[in-house]
C-alpha cells in the first residue's frame, strides 16, 4: 500500500518526518504546508516532487494521513478537521497543553473511529519492547519504581533552536517535550500514574518555560517514579531513565541505548544501530502501517497521550 501522506509543519520534526517517509515504501509524502515560507522552501529542498498546499485544509483534503508536526495549540482543529474527512491522523506530541480542549479531542477521534496516534518515539522502538517483554517475564524480579534523569546546558538545545516557541511557557519546555517521552515510557511499564508532588522552577521573565523540574508519581500500589530535571552549567546533555528491578535493573540513555545491571556496573543490553534515528522512525512508520491497517501496534494512542498531559501539566502548575 501507498500512504498519501500531508505533512502540516515544517519546522526540525515535520523536515525529519518528510525526509523518512520518502526513504518508507509505504509512504508518499506528496503534499505539505507551513505558515513559514523559508521552512517550506527547506522542505522543497528535501523532497522537491512534493508541493505546497495553499493551507492546511487544501493539504488535509488530498491525503490519506495527516501527519501533525506543528506547535500543539492548533493541532486539535487539524486534527479534528483531518477525522471529518476520513483521514488517518498522527499527532507529534504533546497531544496539546490545554486539558479541556485535549478531552474533547480525545473523544471526537474516538467517535470518528479513524485510525489515531502520538508520536512518542519510543513506542514502538526495540528499548521499550524490550523492557516490557523482560519485566513482564519476570527477568527484572519486582519492579520497584523508575528513576528519570534529564539535564541540559540551554533549552532549546542547539538542534531546536529554529523553534523559538519550545522556550516559552505557553507551549513549550522540556517537561512538555522530553519528560513526558519518559512518563509515557514508565506507564507503559509500571500502569497508569498519579503525581504525588512537583516543584517546577522558572526564570523572572514570566513568557519563558521552566528550568528546573522536580517531581514525585507514583502507581495505585505506591511504586515511584521520580523525576530530575535541570537546565544550565556546562555539561552535556543527559536524558536517562532506570527502570528499577530487585534482579536487574534497566537504564535507557538518550532514548535507546539500552543496558542493563544485576548490581554492578551497567552494561549494554544491545549493539546500538548505525543510525539511532532512522531506526526509531522507521519502526514508528511501520507500526502507523499497522494502525492504518487495522492491525495490532504498539504507537501510543490519543488516551494514553492525554494521560501524559494530565501529569505534565499538573507538574508544571506546582503540586505541594
Amino acid at each position: 500500500m501507498t500512504i498519501t501522506t500531508a505533512i502540516i509543519g515544517l519546522g526540525i520534526m515535520g523536515r525529519r518526518m518528510l525526509e523518512h517517509m520518502q526513504l518508507h515504501p509505504d509512504y508518499a509524502p506528496t503534499v505539505l504546508w507551513d505558515p513559514n515560507p523559508e521552512n517550506c522552501a527547506l522542505a522543497l529542498q528535501i523532497a522537491p516532487q512534493s508541493r505546497i498546499a495553499a493551507s492546511a485544509e487544501e493539504a488535509i483534503a488530498a491525503c490519506d494521513l495527516a501527519y501533525l508536526a506543528c506547535p500543539p495549540v492548533p493541532r486539535k482543529d487539524y486534527a479534528l478537521s483531518a477525522a471529518a474527512k476520513g483521514k488517518a491522523v498522527f499527532l507529534e506530541k504533546p497531544l496539546g497543553v490545554d486539558i479541556t480542549q485535549s478531552i474533547e479531542l480525545v473523544e471526537r477521534l474516538s467517535e470518528t473511529g479513524v485510525p489515531a496516534a502520538v508520536n512518542f518515539t519510543q513506542a514502538a522502538g526495540a528499548a521499550l519492547t524490550d523492557v516490557s517483554r523482560a519485566a513482564n517475564a519476570g527477568e527484572l524480579g519486582d519492579v520497584l519504581g523508575v528513576d528519570i534523569i534529564v539535564t541540559y546546558a540551554h533549552w532549546p538545545r542547539a538542534w531546536q533552536s529554529a523553534a523559538d516557541w519550545l522556550r516559552y511557557r505557553d507551549e513549550g519546555g522540556m517537561t512538555r517535550e522530553v519528560i513526558s517521552h519518559f512518563l509515557f515510557f514508565s506507564e507503559r511499564i509500571l500502569g497508569p500514574l498519579s503525581l504525588v508532588w512537583a516543584r517546577p522552577s522558572y526564570p523572572a521573565d514570566p513568557a519563558l518555560c521552566e528550568t528546573h523540574m522536580l517531581a514525585r508519581l507514583e502507581t495505585s500500589d505506591g511504586r515511584p517514579v521520580s523525576v530530575l530535571a535541570s537546565v544550565g552549567g556546562a555539561q552535556p546533555d543527559r536524558q536517562e531513565l532506570t527502570v528499577k528491578g530487585t534482579k536487574v535493573s534497566r537504564r535507557i540513555s538518550e532514548f535507546y541505548l539500552d543496558a542493563a545491571s544485576d548490581g554492578g556496573p551497567f552494561h549494554p543490553e544491545s549493539v546500538p544501530p548505525d543510525d539511532p534515528r532512522a531506526t526509531s522512525l522507521k519502526a514508528q512508520l511501520d507500526d502507523l502501517v499497522r494502525l492504518i491497517q487495522g492491525a495490532p501496534n504498539r504507537l501510543a494512542t490519543p488516551a494514553e497521550a492525554l494521560r501524559i498531559q494530565v501529569l505534565v501539566e499538573a507538574m508544571l502548575a506546582g503540586k505541594a
